[in-house]
């Protein structure tokens, strides 16, 4: 299976004609990756949402360990996350690879393989972690203990829908991944409400049930990606599945030189969020609940320059493997234009309309809840700042993963947000005695950070000796 007949003449990928063409091809690229991100978070609400019927305990212990394994699949999917480019140079310089292409996807699967072997250990241990790293109360962790018995099976799934995902966006056809997640919102959502609350003929089996229907979902997801793999004719010509079991050691290395870093700067960045509420929870409750409802309403916003920094890898990639400076260079600001296009737009509603949005989530009405709006409405106040950074240094490290340049990117990444975003945050709050709003402006001052280097590492890729 390592020779597939393919006509030469048939393009995948030509470099656009202009700017015009660049937005043209990177919009029609993004815009179904910004929704499956958009809809993934649906998926998060949902769990969330009936959780949370079963009581404040059951969504406490369900909290603990969903950041757990989130910490590990974002850092999973920053390791996997080197296909993208590695499949998007290949394209551009030969738009006829299947080979080179196959190589890549089978070896992204493999490194998921082995990040999951490991995750899986650790994560069968989190009572351990939860109570004896962690400090947390013996009776919360039993909980999420019980709850991660079949919540952490989805890491190995998730991560292959990942690469899968990468796949089918570089061969320019995007809409099948946001089709999947679409289903698996639907699935996820009947799947929990019969194996929480006990309908359909299932038992009720509260909090193991939803672990059980993420699982589940997830792999259903999976599966579902790879049959669109293996029959729709565009795709099952790389015979991705063929000889599975044929070890390239030569790509699987090179997947995790280039993703290891991508893994580390994913992993600064949500455990930066996580010390955050850390940081929070020292200050009062008040604030960890203000935190939440804030960081909820900026988590949704960045989803679009996410999905715009899914594109930016590969259009960018492809322009680095067909060696067209030119191409890189739209490639790369195109994307950035787009994405602080919307960002600006997002800031603005935050900064004009903080009451309404906030609103959305709290019930001032109830006891101790005016307080957690008042606080939320300046939290979210910082965020319209730091809106541009934020979609500026995703945007940037994803214009810099397609060069396939991450190390100094994930250096970057750990100097500004934890260095200048969590030290000048805990700064602000008890030695300035800002508090929370200390601590999020810190989180601005470390995206700012990130961004500014980021940007001007780009700005010097071809004196840097970045450029094919």
């Amino acid at each position: 299976m390592d020779t597939v007949a393919y006509s030469p003449s048939e393009k995948l990928v030509a470099a656009p004609a202009g700017w015009g063409a660049e937005f043209r091809a990177t919009l029609a690229l993004a815009w179904p990756l910004v929704l499956a991100n958009l809809s993934q978070t649906a998926i998060y609400a949902t769990d969330v949402l009936l959780i949370g019927k079963l009581g404040a305990t059951e969504l406490a212990a369900s909290a603990l360990a969903t950041n757990l394994i989130s910490v590990l699949l974002f850092t999973g999917t920053g390791l996997v996350t080197a296909v993208a480019p590695l499949v998007a140079s290949e394209l551009g310089a030969r738009s006829n690879s299947v080979r080179e292409v196959r190589r890549s996807v089978r070896m992204g699967l493999w490194a998921a393989i082995l990040f999951a072997l490991a995750g899986w250990l650790l994560l069968w241990n989190v009572e351990w972690i939860l109570v004896k790293l962690l400090g947390q109360d013996p009776v919360l962790a039993a909980h999420s203990a019980e709850f991660m018995r079949w919540l952490q099976w989805s890491l190995l799934p998730a991560m292959g829908i990942v690469v899968l995902r990468i796949f089918v966006a570089a061969l320019g056809k995007p809409l099948w991944a946001l089709l999947v997640v679409l289903i698996g919102v639907g699935v996820n959502a009947a799947l929990n409400w019969a194996l929480i609350f006990g309908h359909c003929g299932f038992p009720a089996l509260g909090l193991q049930g939803s672990g059980i229907a993420s699982t589940l979902t997830t792999t259903f997801m999976f599966l579902v990606l790879a049959a669109i793999v293996l029959l729709q004719r565009n795709f099952r010509r790389y015979h991705i599945f063929g000889r599975f079991f044929r070890w390239d050691g030569e790509r699987l290395r090179e997947i995790f030189r280039l993703g290891t870093p991508i893994a580390l700067t994913l992993a600064f960045e949500v455990t930066v969020f996580s010390a955050a509420v850390m940081l929070m929870g020292l200050i009062n409750t008040t604030s960890i609940a203000a935190h939440a409802v804030a960081l909820q309403l900026a988590a949704i916003s960045f989803m679009v320059p996410l999905g715009i920094s899914q594109a930016t890898t590969i259009r960018v990639g492809m322009a680095y493997g067909a060696k067209d400076h030119e191409w890189i260079t739209r490639a790369g600001w195109a994307s950035f234009v787009l994405a602080m296009g919307f960002m600006a737009v997002a800031a603005a509603i935050m900064w004009l309309f903080p009451r309404e949005l906030v609103g959305l989530f709290v019930d001032v009405t109830k006891p101790g809840n005016p307080e957690v709006f008042a606080l939320a409405v300046s939290f979210l106040g910082v965020a319209a700042i730091f809106q541009l950074a934020d979609g500026a240094q995703v945007v940037g490290a994803a214009m810099l993963r397609g060069l396939h340049d991450t190390t100094i990117p994930m250096i970057y990444a750990g100097l500004g947000y934890w260095l200048v975003g969590l030290g000048s945050g805990a700064a602000l709050a008890f030695w300035a005695g800002w508090e929370g709003v200390g601590v999020w402006t810190g989180l601005a001052l470390g995206l700012t950070a990130v961004s500014i280097l980021m940007l001007t590492r780009w700005s010097r890729r071809e004196r840097l000796g970045l450029l094919p």
